[in-house]
């Protein structure tokens, strides 16, 4: 018999929708005719989306990669002698030496791609349950005081800082605190939750009961997106896992503290991403914007004080409590302080998730990182921060990747997506997709979001067509002035940002007369 060898493939949406099962599948069955022992397991994703399905052969020197790996490749790898690391066109190098890799900062997603996902083994070899062991040694007043000094500000969009929610969730009054995580991921370009959620989960988890040890909850619902079915299976089984080894219950692993998780899923809708859109779902409502005040923190989730986070906001908790604040905060600039999960999409070369302090500028992003576009040609408009963000151009390439920047430029960094166009692009088609996307996913609670949204859709069309062009732009522009100041949410006042953004830069993409 051969010697065994570690073999990893990963068990995450986008490898498996480029064929990683029926990948495996031949693995073994190349290695058994050719009497080869090979072990496989099923790890998450590194991130390299542009190189999925990647497949690591672990060796005396490191795992080594082969990137974009196709069951008609196997039998030329065997041949090769991948098995020991053997040069091959798909050959990577090591992983660890990839440069896509090499240059980022890996906090949040230090595991991701590194562990076998579901393995409680695994992930505290790794560093996991480190920042827990020593929450539960802390008052809650401790851990909120951490968790602000770090500077972590909420990375769903609104990068309001953390702490200070916690700290008002905790010197609230209530019979029952909850900690209700937002992983209803629906900006487009944007799939670092359901990266982190499938590669890492039981990092969200830990996360959430250090939160609710900080504010005193001791229940915790995860709202997940129903288009991410194996995230579902995923944390399931890892919520399974945990509580069999006492991470979760009423006795925290002896500590007398409790607290436990609960999965519930979204159902498609757009504005449940908004926090009371998200608990009114949750309360098995029908998913619509809440008027503020009151706030969640003090009157949540069934009227109760409430915690909502982002997924990744959550998951950046475990190593600010295990290597402490200032570690944490060491990473960043001004007040935008520690990592960020940017996920280059839409016309790009090299697509993925890179996590990286905040203060890079979004040509090494794009360019560097993502390998400009995929057509290979002259970068057009970039839209960052999701559907509702701006649309800027090549001669905004320059700006760095933090909150106040961002916000002095119009724009918003939101959950961290990146959406590359090339020249094909129509910036009047897409101002127009900003409007009827509002129209379709508006809850319809207020006039200027709800009506708005088609009133803009119809007067793009006119400008498109060349029906009163001018005077049809101005009254976008009127328009926009009344969702951005009238409307409930982010979903109304938002959808601006992107159509007057796309006006501003390419006016010769709307006909004039």
């Amino acid at each position: 018999m051969s010697d065994l060898v570690t073999l990893y493939v990963p068990l995450e949406t986008t490898a498996l929708s480029l064929g990683a099962d029926e990948l495996v599948i031949a693995i073994c069955q190349e290695a058994a005719r050719r009497g080869q022992d090979v072990e496989i397991i099923r790890n998450g994703s590194w991130g390299m989306s542009w190189l999925e399905p990647l497949v690591e052969v672990e060796t005396d020197k490191g795992r080594i990669a082969y990137g974009n790996v196709t069951v008609e490749d196997v039998p030329g790898l065997f041949a090769a002698g991948f098995l020991t690391g053997g040069d091959h066109a798909l050959c990577q190098g090591l992983t660890a030496d990839i440069s896509y890799l090499k240059t980022q900062d890996r906090l949040t997603f230090a595991r991701c791609g590194l562990i076998d996902a579901l393995s409680l083994d695994d992930y505290q070899l790794n560093g996991g349950f480190l920042g827990l062991k020593k929450a539960l040694e802390m008052t809650p007043e401790q851990i909120v005081d951490q968790v602000t000094k770090s500077g972590l500000r909420g990375r769903g969009g609104a990068a309001f800082p953390t702490g200070i929610k916690w700290n008002t969730v905790l010197g609230a009054e209530g019979e029952q605190k909850y900690i209700c995580c937002n992983a209803d991921e629906g900006d487009s370009g944007t799939f670092a939750d359901r990266i982190l959620m499938e590669s890492d989960p039981y990092c969200l988890i830990e996360g959430m009961i250090i939160a609710g040890l900080a504010v005193g909850a001791t229940e915790g619902y995860i709202y997940l997106r129903s288009e991410y079915p194996l995230c579902k299976e995923i944390l399931g089984e890892a919520l399974i896992n945990a509580r069999a080894d006492g991470w979760l219950g009423r006795d925290i692993r002896g500590s007398g503290k409790a607290f436990d998780l609960q999965i519930r899923m979204g159902a498609g809708s757009y504005v449940c991403g908004e926090e009371t859109a998200m608990l009114d779902s949750l309360e098995g409502k029908r998913g619509m914007v809440r008027a503020k005040p009151p706030l969640p923190a003090i009157h949540g989730l069934f009227g109760q004080p409430t915690v909502v986070n982002n997924v990744l906001s959550l998951a950046s908790v475990p190593i600010i409590m295990a290597r402490g604040a200032k570690f944490y905060q060491d990473f960043g600039l001004g007040r935008s302080r520690g990592t960020i999960a940017f996920q280059l999409a839409g016309n790009i070369a090299r697509g993925g998730l890179v996590e990286k302090a905040f203060g890079i500028d979004l040509r090494e992003l794009v360019e560097d990182y993502g390998g400009g576009t995929y057509t290979n040609t002259a970068i057009k408009a970039v839209q960052v921060g999701g559907p509702l963000g701006a649309y800027l151009s090549a001669d905004d390439l320059d700006l760095p990747m933090d909150y106040e920047a961002f916000s002095q430029a119009g724009a918003v960094l939101g959950h961290g997506g990146i959406v590359v166009f090339d020249g094909s692009a129509d910036m009047a088609e897409q101002a127009k997709f900003a409007f009827d996307f509002c129209a379709v996913e508006s809850c319809g609670k207020c006039t200027p979001c709800r009506i708005g949204s088609v009133r803009g859709s119809e007067l793009i069309a006119k400008i498109q067509a060349g029906e009163n062009s001018q005077q049809n732009l101005d009254m976008v522009r009127d328009l926009c002035d009344v969702m951005e100041a009238g409307s409930l949410c982010a979903m109304g006042g938002m959808t601006p940002i992107p159509v007057l953004s796309a006006i501003k830069n390419w006016p010769k993409d709307f006909k004039t007369e």
